[in-house]
């Protein structure tokens, strides 16, 4: 049974796990074929090929939180383990490990953004829900909401 979540904003069912996977992948959580960051960790304003917006993600400090995470695990075994099974130089430990982790905190940085923000946008968080049912209401009765301005 796979998970997917039905918000009272959204009339179809949106799955998480896809709409993670395809945020890791840097694509668009909706549709999978827009790009999702414009720059290195700037996420753009709206998908190219959908329209779905994105200007209202809040993906904040848990992208980072969670690569620290991965990272300290990985990079701390693998001194454990060194350090346990081999015996190597202090300057070997030195130029690896340092090199190593800032190598796998840019390479996990965006993905996991682009996870968190696949993960808001199928929860219907932060007005990924809000946007989906003006979209899907929109679509049903043809019409263009009008813009009200002060």
């Amino acid at each position: 049974m796979p998970l997917t979540i039905k918000t009272a904003a959204d009339a179809e069912e949106v799955k998480v796990i896809p709409a993670m996977g395809r945020g890791f992948l840097g694509h668009c959580p909706a549709c999978n074929r827009g790009r999702l960051f414009g720059r290195f960790l700037k996420v753009v304003d709206h998908c190219e090929s959908c329209g779905t917006e994105f200007h209202h993600h809040r993906a904040d400090d848990l992208p980072p939180y969670l690569v620290i995470f991965i990272v300290s695990h990985l990079i701390g075994y693998g001194i454990l383990m060194t350090e346990t099974r081999l015996e190597v130089p202090m300057w070997v430990h030195l130029a690896t490990w340092p090199a190593l982790t800032l190598i796998l905190c840019l390479a996990l940085l965006q993905p996991v953004k682009g996870t968190v923000v696949g993960l808001q946008y199928a929860l219907g968080m932060h007005g990924f829900g809000a946007a989906r049912l003006k979209k899907n209401a929109s679509a049903s009765c043809g019409k263009v909401d009008p813009v009200f301005r002060d």
